[in-house]
């Protein structure tokens, strides 16, 4: 998740906003947004790692044409951010990183300890 490109959070961002959009309107939604062409030789290799990752799912509509879809575990990244739990920065402006906040690492150590009182762990 930390390794994500400026470009491979744009693919997420986008295939989010559509209902199982195929390759072609992921491009043209791009392409507006950058307002520059957006060449296949850029998208699909991105969209093939976002697949790779379980971030996104890729499905086939026929022969040609395959829709993608963000699986849940690509929303549930958008969804700790916005709650708090996860920071996201930039290192450069192709590529993102997440960290775990304050908040989150209270979260995370009251689960634990939620745990703890119900289940036995054994060394």
């Amino acid at each position: 998740m930390k390794d994500l490109t400026g470009f491979q959070r744009d693919l997420l961002y986008t295939i989010a906003g559509q209902d199982e959009p195929h390759g072609l309107a992921v491009k043209d939604e791009l392409e507006d947004y950058y307002e520059t062409e957006i060449h296949h030789g850029r998208l699909y290799p991105n969209l093939d790692e976002l697949v790779e990752k379980g971030l996104v799912e890729k499905g086939q509509i026929d022969r040609r044409t395959n829709f993608y879809e963000i699986t849940r575990r690509g929303r549930r990244l958008d969804e700790l951010v916005e709650k708090g739990l996860v920071e996201k920065g930039q290192i450069d402006r192709r590529t993102n990183f997440y960290e775990i906040t304050r908040r989150g690492r209270r979260e995370i150590e009251a689960r634990r300890e939620w745990e703890d009182q119900y289940v036995a762990v054994e060394a």
